[in-house]
C-alpha cells in the first residue's frame, strides 16, 4: 500500500510530524485496510459524517475501546479552502489520522483515480491497493465498526495484533503439554479405580 503514496508526504499526529522515507510510509500503511477519506470540514454533509467516521475510527483503534488496534490506516484527502481550515478540522479527529499536505495536488489525483464526485467519500483499499469498497460512507453509517470484519476478511490481511506474543507462548505450552496430561489423568483414574473394585472384592462374604 506504501506504494499508492510513493515519493509522497503524508502528515502525521495532527500535522506534528511528516512521513516522508519509504520506510515510514510502509510502517504507517503497508499490510493494512486503507480509508481514503475525502472531506471538508465547512461541507455540511461532511460536519454530519465526521463524528460518525472519528467514533468508528477509535472504536478500532484506540487502547480506550479495544486492547489491540485493528489493521487500519486512514489518509483524510482535503477539500478544505485553506491550510489553517484543514489544520483546525484534523485538531479535532484522532492523532492517528494521516493527512496529505494541504495544496497537494496528488489529491486530485486520487480522486481522478477513484472516481470521487463528491464528498464526504470513505475509499476503502485492500493492502495491495486494489479497491475493497468505492464508497464506504453508508456502510460505515449504518453497520459502524462491524463492517471492518468483513473488510479484513475480503482483504485476507491477517490480525497480527489479534493474540499478544504472550497469549501464542501460552498457548503453545498448553498444547504441547495437555495430550500428555490427559494421559497422566487417565492412568489415574483407571488405577484408582481398579483399586475401589479391589477393595470391594475384599469386602464380599465368603
Amino acid at each position: 500500500m506504501s506504494a499508492l503514496f510513493a515519493g509522497k508526504v503524508l502528515k502525521a499526529n495532527r500535522e506534528e510530524d511528516e512521513l516522508d522515507t519509504e520506510r515510514e510510509l510502509r510502517g504507517a500503511l503497508d499490510n493494512k485496510v486503507l480509508l481514503l477519506y475525502f472531506g471538508s470540514g465547512q461541507c455540511p454533509r461532511c460536519r454530519d459524517f465526521a463524528p460518525l467516521l472519528k467514533d468508528f475510527f477509535q472504536r478500532l483503534t484506540d487502547e480506550f475501546y479495544v486492547e489491540r488496534s485493528r489493521q487500519l490506516v486512514l489518509v483524510y484527502v482535503s477539500r478544505d479552502e485553506t491550510e489553517e481550515q484543514q489544520s483546525a478540522f484534523l485538531r479535532s479527529m484522532p492523532r492517528r489520522w494521516l493527512a496529505l499536505p494541504f495544496g497537494d495536488t496528488f489529491g486530485r489525483e486520487l480522486e481522478l483515480r477513484f472516481a470521487v464526485s463528491e464528498v464526504p467519500a470513505v475509499v476503502v483499499l485492500k493492502p495491495s491497493g486494489d479497491v475493497l469498497v468505492a464508497n464506504a460512507v453508508e456502510e460505515i453509517q449504518r453497520m459502524g465498526p462491524k463492517c471492518f470484519q468483513n473488510w479484513q476478511e475480503a482483504a485476507e490481511i491477517l490480525d497480527r495484533n489479534f493474540r499478544l506474543a504472550e497469549d501464542f507462548d501460552n498457548h503453545a505450552r498448553r498444547s504441547l503439554t495437555h495430550p500428555l496430561r490427559r494421559l497422566k489423568y487417565r492412568l489415574d483414574k483407571d488405577k484408582d479405580r481398579d483399586r475401589e473394585e479391589g477393595e470391594g472384592e475384599g469386602e464380599e462374604d465368603p
